[in-house]
């Protein structure tokens, strides 16, 4: 059974994945998972030949900072590993241009804020 933690995480996953789908990127694979990493979403920017990898982050509120925020230094290594990991095993995307976004939403996941930064961070 999930945990409450997982649970609003996919929810939050599922809110970000529905955003992007409604600004013309399309799903290649969500959560995609390597010991020691994982990508949230892996996309494609159809009006550019951009392979997109999209971090999500969820705050309930931002007392302790936004959701954006989260996303440090030693995080962004993870998913830029883990990203390489993904393009070593995949050459359809040999000539792709990558990009690294982040998604944060915030506050009630009914009705969430939602700030998307296209290439937040450098990689690959």
């Amino acid at each position: 059974m999930f945990s409450l933690k997982r649970q609003v995480g996919n929810k939050a996953e599922n809110l970000a994945l529905q955003y992007l789908k409604k600004h013309g990127l399309k799903l290649v694979e969500q959560n995609y998972l390597i010991k020691g990493g994982e990508i949230d979403l892996i996309m494609l920017d159809k009006s550019e030949k951009n392979l997109v990898f999209v971090e999500v982050r969820y705050r309930a509120n931002a007392h302790f900072g936004s959701a954006i925020s989260t996303v440090n230094s030693a995080k962004q290594a993870k998913i830029i590993r883990t990203a390489n990991y993904f393009l070593q095993k995949n050459s359809d995307y040999d000539d792709f241009i990558c990009r690294f976004d982040v998604i944060g939403l915030e506050s009630d996941l009914k009705c969430p804020k939602i700030n998307w930064i296209k290439d937040a961070f450098e990689g690959v």
